[in-house]
């Protein structure tokens, strides 16, 4: 039975994480950032994060591999309940910029797909969006809270079609000026060495957090270490082939992304709009009209909405159903009659509520909002991969307790070095990613309100998770009292 268990390859696990890992918007997102010189990025963050990233993850599962709370099981293990505690709550309170971007993107995709234009983003207010976006998370709240389990139903099928999409981008921009007469190369010097390095300046070091944030997420790669034949040999070799799979997606995506925009003048709006406008454009090389733009517009939406309804209810899920009743207070477990916690749905819809109104006194553009939320998710989200290390760090210290069928690192003093690195880099990358890529100039006001909100955000979203606990204590004296 256990032989038969372990059905996947290398290739299976390789290809299972890379459609949960990978994205166009990754490309998009560090390409309007860094332009073309984003390539040498994606080496040097594949080789010294993302290999090893995968590759502790894969010990952590194999050696864990009965623990259903995820990262937060791992740090029960290794450290402490009230660690654990802490690492279900960063999991969980992460997701709440995710969720206030996600209706931003649902809009965008949609304005595409009616309007066939990106004039949305930037001809209405930020304000108008943001009440637009607030209904639209709360109609999907309400619609999660019911326990309508549709919604999650599509978002294989979407996910598949955006990886399809994505695969079909790299394919036809590289290929476009040899396929089409119409096609130029947008941005010149593309044959030189120097257009591809990146200039390691202040500036480049605030743009390396949405880096760790496209190639983070490998956690959910664990639960497949257990199922890979000889896992020993094939996971690692399967997390390699990852990097490849991806390494080469990016640096392809990225310079088919040089051919369509001029690395030297990004366009402002090329976060929001840039995936769209390179399907308009490819659309028009080889004469399809907007079929590109039509078929990633639905996709998107799907996905957007997909990701929507699954993380307003998983993230929540997954830190109550491994819940501490030291740490987490009765009344958040409680349970409607669809099985839905209902009072973490009020908190969700509150936190998220906050975040999408509050920012829109404050940044006036559409166009900005979007790319300031987007940046404060990549802030915010790699807080969760600093658990995932500390764990491996704990578990390399303490090595002689545990037994893994996969090891990455048998070395102890290797692996906390290893675990030590990767927590420092994701701490440093956070940290630099708090700084605005607003020119200060342009709007000294409105970069000291995104540079405020960067650095009060993920405070205060960590610090309320202090106040659970002493809630939950309060609440279990009195119990004990009665």
């Amino acid at each position: 039975m256990a032989d038969r268990a372990k059905q996947l390859r290398w290739y299976n696990v390789a290809l299972i994480a890379f459609v949960a890992v990978w994205g166009l918007g990754n490309v998009v997102n560090n390409y309007a950032q860094q332009g073309l010189s984003v390539i040498t990025s994606w080496i040097l963050i594949m080789i010294l994060y993302f290999v090893p990233y995968a590759l502790i993850v894969g010990q952590l599962g194999s050696t864990f591999k009965d623990a259903s709370g995820g990262v937060s099981s791992w740090i029960k293990h290794t450290s402490t309940k009230r660690l654990a505690y802490y690492a279900a709550w960063t999991y969980w309170v992460v997701h709440v910029p995710y969720l206030a971007q996600k209706p931003q993107g649902i809009l965008i995709a949609l304005s595409w797909l009616f309007k066939g234009n990106g004039s949305f983003v930037n001809t209405v207010s930020s304000m108008t969006v943001s009440l637009i976006c607030l209904a639209l998370f709360l109609i999907f709240l309400w619609v999660a809270a019911r326990g309508l389990t549709t919604l999650n139903r599509i978002g294989s099928i979407a996910g598949t079609a955006m990886f399809i999409m994505s695969i079909l981008f790299i394919i036809l921009a590289v290929s476009a000026p040899l396929m089409t007469k119409g096609a130029h190369v947008a941005t010149p010097d593309m044959g030189k060495l120097s257009t591809y390095l990146p200039k390691m300046n202040f500036n480049y070091f605030t743009t390396i957090s949405m880096l760790v944030f496209a190639v983070g997420g490998a956690e959910k790669i664990s639960p497949y270490v257990n199922n890979t034949k000889n896992a020993a040999k094939e996971f690692p070799l399967g997390m390699l082939c990852l990097a490849g799979m991806v390494a080469l997606c990016a640096i392809l995506g990225s310079f088919g992304m040089g051919m369509l925009f001029n690395s030297n003048n990004i366009p402002q709006d090329l976060m929001a709009n840039g995936a769209y406008e390179a399907f308009a454009k490819l659309g028009g090389f080889y004469h399809v009209g907007p079929v590109f733009v039509i078929l990633y517009a639905i996709a998107n939406t799907m996905a957007q909405i997909s990701a929507l309804a699954f993380s307003i209810d998983a993230p929540l899920k997954i830190m109550l159903g491994d819940a501490d009743k030291e740490f987490i207070p009765k009344g958040l477990t409680k349970v409607n009659k669809h099985g839905t916690p209902i009072n973490g749905y009020y908190l969700t819809g509150i936190l998220v509520g906050i975040l999408i109104i509050v920012p829109a006194l404050g940044i006036g553009s559409m166009n900005e909002l979007y790319k300031w939320l987007l940046n404060l998710n990549s802030i915010v989200m790699p807080l969760r991969y600093l658990w995932v290390f500390l764990a491996f760090f704990l578990l390399s210290k303490h090595m002689d307790r545990y037994h893994s069928e996969y090891m990455f690192l048998k070395n102890k003093t290797a692996g906390m070095i290893v675990g030590g690195w990767c927590f420092l880099f994701t701490a440093f990358a956070c940290i630099m990613g708090m700084v605005p890529k607003l020119d200060y100039g342009a709007n000294p006001g409105s970069w000291w309100f995104q540079f405020i909100l960067n650095v009060i955000t993920p405070i205060v979203l960590i610090a309320l998770g202090l106040i659970l606990p002493a809630i939950a204590r309060h609440q279990n004296r009195q119990g004990s009292n009665v």
